[in-house]
């Protein structure tokens, strides 16, 4: 950074003890500049802005095909501090982002300049940070100078999507999601095993607890270990798709006997700190699967999946029923 600026940086408040916004929230803050001398300003702007992206490679024998795409939600622009061109003149004042007038030099020292964004009222995503995409939200800061490279800022702001839709059917969120399956078994092992299971909804917010009841009747050979695993599945699309899955939580029931049928409950405990689910977005999708699976010995397993749809924490269910679908 040239000498005559020392620093330039960018403080915003937080408006809860979380740190997150969401979409009508007002995001403040102060725009700090450190002048080493006096210096000429031709602009000192401030942006918020909200975008995604998806980028990744492929490669074909010795060609890599590169594949990207962007989508935009918002920008909006604050000239802290904009030249001025009087009649006949190259430079005459600044104006502050009050309107104030003060000179084109700003003197030695620190100053600060306030800002207040209002975030925009729109069905956006979350923040999300992926293996092939991202969603960012950010505050930008650009100091212009003539015959100079401009200086920059950024700080990094929590967007929580509070206002949906984040899935395409709302009331189904509260719905009981059921599965079945009754599989025989194959070469070492004999009989067959049923199950069936059921979640008591879709929705869940984060840091609920995810109950899962699983009916096992267990007519085969050999014991087996009911398993549960609940699983999260980033989508991005950019001229073609990227999948990427990993798993959340992942825990055993009891063993179930030959010839015996039993009701296994188990609680899963949504991480606070998981992403909530993405589908309001064009190139980057995060969604959630409850997989069920039967461990057999030297056998394949056979399993269930069910959709999961995790929320934010003050999501509030009643309210997004509601107003779905949306006028």
């Amino acid at each position: 950074m040239p000498s005559s600026i020392k620093n330039i940086s960018i403080i915003y408040d937080a408006v809860n003890k979380e740190n997150t916004f969401t979409a009508g929230d007002f995001i403040s803050g102060r725009l700090i500049l450190e002048v080493g001398k006096e210096t000429k300003i031709d602009y000192l702007l401030i942006k918020a802005k909200g975008k995604a992206w998806a980028l990744w490679t492929e490669h074909y024998g010795q060609v890599t095909v590169t594949h990207y795409d962007k989508e935009k939600f918002f920008t909006l622009e604050n000239y802290v501090i904009q030249e001025q061109k009087g009649e006949g003149q190259e430079y005459q004042t600044l104006l502050t982002g009050s309107g104030e007038t003060c000179s084109c030099v700003v003197v030695p020292g620190i100053h600060e300049y306030p800002f207040t964004f209002q975030i925009p009222q729109k069905n956006m995503p979350s923040s999300f940070k992926g293996s092939s995409g991202k969603i960012v939200y950010t505050l930008e800061a650009k100091l212009s100078r003539s015959m100079r490279a401009p200086s920059k800022a950024k700080a990094k702001f929590t967007f929580l999507s509070l206002a949906g839709p984040v899935h395409p059917n709302i009331p189904q969120l509260m719905e009981p999601q059921i599965g079945k399956k009754k599989e025989k078994m194959k070469v070492f092992t004999s009989g067959n095993v049923t199950m069936n299971i059921r979640t008591e909804r879709m929705g869940y917010l984060q840091g609920e607890g995810l109950k899962v009841i699983a009916e096992i009747e267990n007519n085969s050979s050999r014991s087996i270990v009911p398993k549960f695993c609940l699983y999260q599945k980033q989508s991005f699309f950019a001229q073609g798709r990227r999948v990427h899955t990993h798993n959340i939580l992942k825990e055993a029931g009891e063993p179930v006997s030959v010839s015996t049928r039993q009701t296994v409950t188990k609680v899963l405990t949504i991480p606070h700190d998981v992403s909530p689910t993405i589908l309001n977005c064009k190139v980057v999708h995060v969604e959630y699967r409850l997989k069920v699976y039967l461990n057999i010995p030297l056998s394949k397993d056979p399993e269930i999946k069910l959709p999961v749809v995790i929320l934010p924490a003050d999501f509030t269910f009643g309210k997004m029923v509601q107003t779905w679908p949306p006028s």
